[in-house]
C-alpha cells in the first residue's frame, strides 16, 4: 500500500510541494483568507510574513521584544500577529488543512526574495515553518513532493 494512502486513512491531507529553482519547497496556503505563496522551511522555529505584506493578509500586528535571526542575517526587528487563520489545501479533492489561531512573526524577508529572484525563483510572502509542522504532525515525502498533516480535531 502506497504512504499516501495509509497517511489519507489515518486523517492527514495530502499538500503537493512545488520545488523552486533554488531548491526550496514552495507550498501555498491562504491567511486570514488570503491567498500567499511560502517557503516551506524544517529549520524555521515560527511561520512567518514580510513587513510589506501586513495589510496584504489582514494582519493584526503589534511590536516584539523577539530578534528574528536565519540565512546570514540575524538581530532584525520584529512584529507579530496573533489569532490568525491559515488553510493550506490540496486542489485536486479540495480538502483542506486548517489551524485558526495562528501566531506570525512579521518581518523583513527582503534578503530571502531577493536570493529567490536571483536564481529565477517567485518571491514568497512568508514562511511556513515548524510551528506549523508540529500542529500537523507533518510528514514529508521528498521523493513525491508531498507534505500530509494531520487534520486538526477540535474538541468542543
Amino acid at each position: 500500500m502506497k504512504l499516501k494512502n495509509i497517511l489519507i486513512r489515518k486523517g492527514y491531507i495530502a499538500i503537493k510541494l512545488k520545488k523552486t529553482a533554488t531548491n526550496h519547497y514552495e507550498i501555498k496556503a491562504k491567511i486570514n483568507n488570503v491567498k500567499g505563496r511560502f517557503i516551506l522551511d524544517t529549520g524555521a522555529s515560527n511561520s512567518c510574513v514580510g513587513f510589506e505584506h501586513i495589510a496584504y493578509f489582514n494582519l493584526k500586528s503589534e511590536d516584539s521584544d523577539t530578534k528574528a535571526a536565519g540565512a546570514g542575517a540575524v538581530g532584525m526587528i520584529t512584529k507579530k500577529s496573533i489569532h490568525n487563520k491559515i488553510k493550506i489545501s490540496n486542489v485536486k479533492n479540495s480538502k483542506s488543512w486548517i489551524f485558526n489561531k495562528l501566531h506570525l512573526i512579521i518581518f523583513d524577508l527582503s534578503h530571502v526574495n531577493s536570493a529567490l529572484t536571483q536564481h529565477n525563483a517567485k518571491a514568497v510572502h512568508g514562511i511556513i515553518g515548524a510551528d506549523i509542522l508540529n500542529k500537523g504532525n507533518a510528514i514529508i515525502d521528498y521523493k513525491k513532493n508531498m507534505v500530509y498533516l494531520k487534520k486538526l480535531v477540535f474538541k468542543h
